[in-house]
């Protein structure tokens, strides 16, 4: 399970952050997680809950936004939504030239005292 390592990994990063910028408290995190970055959003937002306790972001709103994953095939010029690394594009049945979203991780933003 990855996603526990990942939610250890942020919790450092809010810290980091806020000691460097000299904030107290921390009181919303966004998180941008893609339907492609192999993260389970579910699995990593319990993680992440499970972990706060005692840090800088125990008190803090936590938001999950999941982005869809985002095809395009140059066979027929379609763009499309993927939920699946290996899904193939809806009009020709080609395997997308190019995945241009979807694979995100990352924080978006945080807001603190």
């Amino acid at each position: 399970m990855h996603e526990l390592s990942l939610a250890m990994e942020v919790i450092e990063l809010a810290q980091r952050e806020a000691g460097k910028n000299g904030v107290s408290l921390i009181r919303e995190i966004r998180i941008e997680v893609g339907r492609l970055s192999g993260v389970e959003a579910d699995a990593f937002q319990s993680a992440l809950e499970m972990l706060v306790s005692n840090t800088i972001l125990q008190d803090a709103v936590l938001q999950i936004i999941q982005t869809p994953g985002k095809g395009s095939c140059h066979a027929c010029n379609t763009v499309f939504e993927m939920k699946h690394r290996l899904d193939t594009c809806p009009q020709c049945g080609c395997f997308p030239s190019v995945i241009s979203g979807g694979q995100e991780f990352r924080i978006v933003s945080l807001l603190a005292e």
